[in-house]
């Protein structure tokens, strides 16, 4: 019988507690599209126009725009677990407003707190994972949070399918709860109280972290007793275009960009009018939950993979079959191929294969990408800046989509995507470096370059 260690148990618990954020907005992100036919059918009064239904599907992204360019100051001073909790009565209160409102001003004052909560947790949770699992393991742990959003959306979509919109709401609003209280038992990331100057041994035994886990990148003219409320501004001009900040933030936010203008928040966002508009021969709902369960499990099979492929094989493979889906799909509407019976399947496959392609790569591997690439120091306000990016871009390609359908076609709208997913094939082919099983320690000099630097554990003695 294979004996499971005790570090793994405590990473893979403080992992799925964290995790259970991306849950969240997995819940947020589907909400509209579960929520809106049941408005339609129980309540009409309350949205009357397309317009007020894309409002409520395009408002969260604005509002994690906001919450993201504040998760940094909150991720910094507060630190990652905190910050997780904090955001738990946030999103409960918006959930409430949900599911009692009886206007529609309501329903967008509801959708943009979450978007608020979904910009605090984003870059919090990857980076409160990343700091707190061994290098060994920090792919397969640090995959699970995006795997959590895809269940979060699946649990939306079928829950949604049969329940009231009202009541999908207050479900959603238990799961808040739940985080803050399994957050409660949780430790500190280490890497966040080393940076306060505060003792970390507590939390490095709890996790029984390796000394190589916890190691730091010091420069040799660097005084150990140094402050590190006394770092230089991020913002400094020797401190933004150093390369230990540019290089990896360049890559970065490159990889969240594509990630989006890939055309994934316009597929999960208007899945059914998709298909609908595609003449496909499968129920669109049914294919809706087809599309949301293939998700989830090809997140599932890419958590297993991304230790032992590697990030870099992950994301190739992904940004080429998303290429050929998109480029597939573009065809189904240039070509009209729904009038052979056989080719009316088209679209559901070429969705399903795309789903599959985004999952297995550029769905979780950028935000697992944000809590290794940054440098220690400055990890807490890249990341809450690359995931404005993120934010930023999702907003675009969702008010965008029916926008460029009108200029350029449904054809031409997912060729579109198709040339962006081309492009993300070459930038991570010439310009993402590999971080399977290295150490942040190590990942932070390889960008240092021809910089020396040494690695110093922030806590000499090993706990196991």
């Amino acid at each position: 019988m294979t004996k499971i260690s005790p570090a793994l148990l405590k990473q893979l618990w403080l992992t799925f507690g964290a995790s259970l954020s991306f849950l969240i907005i997995g819940l947020v992100r589907g909400y509209s599209a579960s929520a809106i036919p049941s408005i339609e059918a129980n309540d009409p009064e309350i949205i009357q126009s397309s317009e007020q239904k894309s409002w409520m599907g395009a408002i969260p992204p604005l509002g994690a725009f906001l919450g993201s360019m504040i998760s940094g100051t909150l991720m910094q001073h507060f630190g990652r677990k905190r910050t997780l909790q904090l955001t738990s009565p946030i999103w409960v209160a918006a959930w409430l407003i949900l599911g009692f409102a009886k206007y529609y001003p309501l329903l967008l004052v509801g959708r943009i707190i979450t978007g608020v909560g979904v910009g605090f947790v984003l870059a919090t949770a990857q980076v409160y994972v990343s700091e707190c699992c061994d290098p060994e393991i920090r792919g397969r742990l640090g995959s699970l949070p995006t795997l959590s959003m895809s269940l979060g959306i699946l649990i939306s979509y079928v829950a949604g399918s049969w329940l009231y919109w009202r009541y999908l709401a207050f479900l959603s609003a238990i799961f808040c709860v739940a985080l803050f209280v399994v957050l409660l038992p949780l430790p500190e990331s280490p890497v966040w109280l080393q940076s306060k100057g505060l003792d970390a041994s507590d939390s490095i035994k709890w996790l029984h972290l390796s000394a190589r886990a916890t190691a730091t990148v010091k420069e040799d003219n660097q005084e150990k007793a140094e402050d590190p409320a006394g770092l230089p501004s991020l913002f400094s001009r020797k401190v933004f275009f150093s390369a230990v900040v540019m290089k990896p933030m360049v890559i970065g936010f490159a990889l969240l960009f594509f990630q989006q203008f890939s055309g994934i928040d316009a597929v999960i966002f208007f899945t059914v009018e998709i298909f609908r508009n595609a003449g496909s021969t499968l129920d669109a709902m049914t294919a809706t939950v087809i599309v949301g369960l293939v998700q989830l499990l090809s997140n599932g099979v890419s958590t297993m993979l991304v230790d032992r492929a590697g990030r870099r094989p992950l994301l190739l493979i992904s940004a080429a079959v998303m290429c050929a889906s998109m480029a597939s799909m573009g065809a189904a509407f240039y070509f009209q191929l729904k009038e052979a019976a056989w080719l009316g399947y088209l679209p559901i496959v070429s969705l399903v294969v795309f789903m599959l392609g985004f999952s297995l790569g550029f769905g979780g591997l950028p935000f697992l990408l944000l809590g290794e690439l940054f440098p220690a120091q400055y990890r807490s306000q890249l990341s809450a800046m690359a995931s404005a990016v993120n934010l930023l871009s999702m907003f675009s390609v969702i008010k965008s989509y029916h926008a460029l359908d009108a200029v350029l076609t449904s054809a031409g709208t997912f060729w579109l995507y198709s040339c962006f997913c081309a492009v993300a094939f070459f930038f991570v082919l010439f310009m993402v470096p590999e971080t399977k099983g290295k150490s942040l320690a190590e990942i932070e000099q390889h960008f240092r370059g021809n910089k020396k630097g040494k690695t110093e554990n922030v806590n000499m003695q090993t706990v196991f």
